[in-house]
């Protein structure tokens, strides 16, 4: 297939933007890329797709997301963090069935390719929500998953008393056991894009020497990890209840290293950001959700200053409250300047960087995706402006994709050499059946929980 009569950001080393240029795919692998002129002459005989002027770039890569939340779309909004977790998402989790899990994982996945993501990190599938579930939506649906299987002990949040967790959720350090035979049974599943990690609970629900063993298995099995960390004050509370800041006590227990994907990281001093720098581990920044639960703002300035890796997450829909990748770059761009007072700061090709190529280095797969090159899996989106009053004039595209383009936006989306989305149609998946088993299930959930 040739991808051509297009504009195309390729986010390769020189972030070169070619217009009027052409890509070939070659069964799950990019061919060429290049101007039209040039490319298209020297493949006859595959098929043509006229773009008529689309962006296309790179598939979008979100760090931090969770499946289940998309049921408690809306239920609970303008709530402190910790309140809106104990009383209203912990609670409607805790009511979920294994087939709540699975459409809940449908529906989120649905979306994010409807908008643009090809990858994403879930950060803490439960037991109950049914793992198996969440592998079988990733491999019909066509788009890469990393799933963080939840590894936890302790049912609290950072320096809360007793279990103040839903029983629903409570699950002990047999989960870690669990995990391994989730990592062993379905990693590499859907042609390699199922990826089965490690999905530790925020510390203070997770015991030191639980963290200790996951670390040892993770390292031996190349296993993946994301943590929610430094995310509210409480945090940082309980990291001094041990007698650290939160990079020191992640060190410690040995947490820090690539593949291991820290989300939030808002409440983290100069000596954190020092200990975080050349570590290898990286940063999902969740800049909606981080400001609709009053979290603060992470040190973006500082962390990308201090060559930290750091790519975007939309985090879980009752904290943000859609998964709509390109609203989070404008937002991730834009609360820095205002912040520190710097319009300079995190222009539009650095956040276009932290979507793609930043999170396929937080994954370990910079070598495969995160840019349009030779050689490299074909994940690509297309973004379609060429008929919207707000995008005109069309001057500059790499512009345009941050400041302007949202998800509905999105044209076409190819994961894997896999035509996924084709003119905003959803190939691989039931849109109208996944909206309305959602809407039954989530308020099934809604009625359980009595939220």
């Amino acid at each position: 297939m040739i991808l051509t009569n297009a504009t195309i950001i390729t986010v390769n080393a020189n972030f070169d933007v070619i217009e009027n240029g052409a890509i070939v795919v070659l069964a799950d692998t990019i061919a060429a890329v290049g101007p039209a002129d040039e490319i298209v002459p020297k493949f006859p005989h595959e098929e043509i797709v006229n773009l008529k002027g689309q962006i296309v770039m790179p598939g979008l890569i979100s760090l931090h997301v969770h499946l289940a939340q998309s049921l408690l779309r809306t239920a609970a909004d303008d709530l402190a963090l910790i309140e809106w977790l104990c009383h209203r998402v912990w609670r409607m989790q805790g009511n979920f069935t294994e087939e709540d899990g699975y459409v809940a994982a449908q529906l989120t996945i649905a979306e994010m390719l409807k908008s643009g993501t090809t990858t994403f990190v879930e950060s803490l599938f439960a037991e109950r929500y049914g793992f198996e579930g969440a592998v079988k939506a990733v491999v019909e649906s066509g788009i890469r998953g990393c799933l963080g299987k939840v590894v936890m002990d302790q049912p609290r949040y950072a320096t809360q008393e007793g279990i103040t967790m839903h029983p629903g959720l409570v699950e002990d350090e047999r989960l870690l056991a669990n995990a391994v035979r989730c990592f062993e049974q379905f990693d590499g599943a859907g042609d390699n894009r199922v990826e089965v990690w490690f999905g530790a609970r925020t510390p203070g629900g997770v015991s030191e020497e639980l963290y200790k063993s996951m670390v040892k298995i993770a390292r031996e099995k190349n296993i993946g990890i994301t943590m929610h960390c430094a995310e509210v004050k409480a945090d940082r509370e309980f990291f001094a209840s041990k007698g650290h800041s939160p990079m020191s006590y992640c060190k410690e227990l040995g947490l820090l290293a690539p593949r291991t994907v820290l989300a939030h990281m808002v409440h983290l001093d100069d000596e954190d950001i020092s200990i975080l720098s050349g570590s290898g581990a990286s940063v999902a920044h969740c800049p909606t959700s981080n400001a609709k639960l009053g979290s603060g703002i992470a040190r973006v300035k500082e962390l990308l200053e201090a060559n930290i890796t750091v790519g975007l997450g939309c985090d879980g829909c009752p904290c943000n409250n859609v998964m709509d990748l390109l609203q989070e770059m404008k937002l991730a761009s834009l609360l820095p300047k205002a912040v520190d007072g710097d319009p300079l700061l995190v222009p539009a090709q650095k956040v276009i960087e932290m979507a793609t190529i930043m999170g396929a280095k937080a994954l370990g797969k910079e070598h495969e995706i995160g840019s349009l090159e030779v050689g490299k899996k074909a994940d690509l989106i297309t973004i379609n402006l060429t008929d919207k009053l707000y995008a005109q004039p069309m001057r500059d595209p790499v512009s345009m994709v941050v400041y302007i383009a949202t998800g509905a936006d999105v044209d076409n989306v190819m994961v894997n050499g896999q035509m996924v989305i084709r003119e905003r149609e959803l190939l691989t998946m039931d849109e109208k059946d996944i909206i309305k088993k959602a809407n039954v299930h989530g308020e099934a959930v809604r009625t359980r929980a009595g939220c």
